[in-house]
């Protein structure tokens, strides 16, 4: 079907709207994070599950909530998402202690994923396959320019107004959006309409991940591997429900016979899995190695995300007319070539070289994930859209956590208990460049995953490899 270039427009603005509003409240948020223990006198325990909350609640529901726009449509959980999104900043930015903050960003992060879950997967049903890479190139920069922004304006926000502005300030944009969606995104998309939703099984993702993650990230903590290997169980046990369900909320077939979606979902698993570590250890470094200000160092890690936002766009307009594959892999080789750069750093590195494996890095990064997004949109029909795009966004969060979760495993295993401080430099390096040669490692082998995918772009449309 063809749709207007009115609302062409408001689904692309609304989408890239949501793309860009939960990434930059993530990244502003780790600015305020240590004015709101002094405001709460919250251990550092407590303020890290100010973040952890939010990812955990985002990662649960981002599948079972690309099902349920399948089924009820994807405008609606969209509306729904941005509107429990507005109402829960508002609860995080009058919160009277840590505890109801921490409750107010699980539903949130419950929002948030809402929003993720489907701005994807409704820029696929407006515009035509050939103008998909280009619209989610737009979006992808959308995503890295709330990166980019987030501490930079986060700072500002909480030095002038307090660190409650930063969830405040989201009332508003919520609000905007909402009455956008209501007013010129009149159209929707159920493309499953009347089956039934498959409440055990979303049960059983939610808790499952859940606990895969969160031991993930406390692996030599006492009960942390337990905790990893019963997640791991109940998701063999969630894909084993999902086998003999008749409408599932994810359908395994989706990844059992079709190559392009596993490897493309796989690849992104991957190379997300670089991200999050590699920018927590960089900060570390310029700030407790190379003694640069929390201002300067967050504008020398500005120019990752810069890049990315410059070269997504375009990334995603070469795979609408080359093959999606060719381009994600060069990007995630360049990737693992940053990573491998930044490994080599030393107290004494010239600065301009650890910018130039920041670019390595931001350009890695754009050339991956338009045409990576692209490839996973295009893989399945219509009718799992919803499902696809949510699939991607947990593989984003997910390989997010279990990048931090690799760094605090070497972290613990060379700096025992200890806090990182000045002192700790060289125990610290050591972390450092053994986290950056473990990540290029793994985004060394998401090249392989994802040359391995097969080709999509020449495909005839609706006969493309592994189209469910």
């Amino acid at each position: 079907m063809e749709y207007s270039a009115s609302v062409k427009k408001s689904a692309l603005i609304v989408a890239c709207a949501g793309g860009f509003l939960v990434p930059f409240m993530g990244s502003s948020v780790n600015v305020a994070l240590p004015y709101i223990g002094t405001n709460f006198g919250a251990s550092a325990v407590l303020l890290g599950w100010v973040n952890t909350a939010f990812l955990l609640a985002s990662a649960a529901l981002l599948l079972p909530v690309g099902r349920l726009a399948d089924l009820v449509g994807r405008r609606r959980v969209f509306l729904w998402g941005i509107i429990m999104y507005g109402f829960a900043s508002l609860g995080t930015g009058l919160a009277p202690s840590i505890f109801t903050l921490i409750v107010a960003r699980i539903f949130q992060g419950m929002g948030g994923s809402m929003v993720f879950g489907t701005n994807a997967a409704i820029l696929v049903s407006v515009f035509a396959p050939q103008e998909r890479g280009r619209v989610l190139g737009i979006n992808t920069a959308a995503v890295y320019i709330g990166l980019s922004l987030g501490p930079f304006v986060g700072g500002l926000m909480t030095q002038a107004f307090g660190w409650r502005s930063i969830f405040l300030m989201n009332v508003p944009v919520c609000l905007f959006l909402a009455w956008l969606v209501i007013t010129r995104l009149r159209v929707e998309w159920v493309e499953s309409r009347g089956e039934p939703f498959d409440w055990e099984g979303a049960v059983l993702y939610g808790i499952s991940l859940v606990a895969l993650i969160f031991g993930a990230t406390r692996l030599l903590a006492p009960g942390g591997a337990a905790t990893t290997l019963a997640g791991l169980a109940g998701l063999l046990a969630f894909f084993a429900w999902e086998y003999r369900c008749t409408h599932p909320i994810l359908n395994v077939r989706l990844f059992m016979g079709n190559r392009a979606f596993l490897f493309s979902n796989g690849s992104a698993l991957l190379n997300y899995n670089a991200t999050a570590g590699s920018m927590f250890l960089l900060s570390l470094y310029l700030q407790y190695v190379r003694g640069f200000s929390p201002r300067s160092a967050g504008m020398v890690l500005l120019v990752q995300p810069v890049v990315q936002a410059i070269i997504s766009p375009w990334a995603g307009r070469l795979s609408d007319r080359s093959e999606p594959r060719v381009v994600a892999s060069l990007g995630m080789g360049l990737t693992a070539l940053g990573l491998f750069v930044l490994a080599f750093m030393g107290e004494a590195t010239p600065l301009p070289l650890v910018v130039a494996g920041l670019a390595i890095l931001g350009a890695g990064f754009g050339l991956f994930s338009s045409p990576n997004m692209n490839a996973i949109m295009s893989s399945v029909d219509r009718s799992h859209l919803g499902v696809a795009s949510a699939m991607a966004g947990t593989m984003r969060m997910s390989g997010q956590m279990m990048s931090m979760g690799l760094v605090m495993v070497v972290m613990s295993l060379i700096l025992g208990g200890a806090r990182v401080t000045p002192a700790l430099h060289i125990p610290f390096m050591k972390c450092l460049h053994l986290s950056y040669f473990l990540l290029a490692g793994l985004c060394l082998l998401g090249v392989f995953l994802s040359l391995a995918r097969g080709n999509l772009a020449r495909a005839p449309q609706g006969t493309r490899p592994g189209v469910v």
